[in-house]
């Protein structure tokens, strides 16, 4: 069972930037998350978001990312309670989606974030990743609202709380 696998969560590195661009660039990368740009170093070292390369065995396969929801002044999530984290993530490797690494994982990371104290967890999948929703409903993540345009794109608010 995929669940009891260990995943390894390692920050991003200045030295992670090309493989991470060849994999925003793979066609079901980009129908999600939607940009190729490379991450510059501010953005590396920017205190409000954790970055994570996931591996299973050795291998890296996926990004992660946690952040402070309130970071931002108007980000759609501001209104959660102090230390409230949103998530995104994607996995990378095409033959490792779809068999349980994404819950596994996710899974790994958000209880992490309860571990440390985070009271609620958000994420904002687009409406139509269906994929993504169930995945997210699974480890017990509920829409917080309808569909909504925010200035990263189409979302359906999720959360879950410990």
């Amino acid at each position: 069972m995929i669940a009891s696998k260990i995943y390894d969560f390692r920050r991003v590195t200045r030295d992670d930037v090309a493989m991470l661009c060849q994999w925003q660039a793979r066609p079901h990368v980009r129908a999600w998350w939607g940009s190729t740009d490379p991450y510059t170093d501010e953005e590396i070292n920017d205190p409000r978001v954790s970055r994570f390369i996931v591996s299973s065995q050795d291998h890296p396969f996926a990004f992660m990312q946690d952040y402070t929801v309130h970071g931002w002044d108007d980000h759609h999530f501001a209104s959660l309670p102090n230390g409230a984290r949103g998530i995104d993530q994607y996995i990378a490797e095409p033959d490792m989606v779809g068999v349980g690494h994404g819950t596994a994982f996710i899974g790994a990371r958000v209880q992490a974030l309860f571990d440390s104290g985070a009271p609620v967890i958000a994420t904002d999948p687009h409406p139509d990743n269906h994929r993504a929703i169930a995945v997210y409903t699974k480890l017990g993540f509920r829409p917080a609202g309808p569909p909504q345009e925010t200035k990263w794109g189409l979302i359906l608010p999720m959360l879950a709380a410990r």
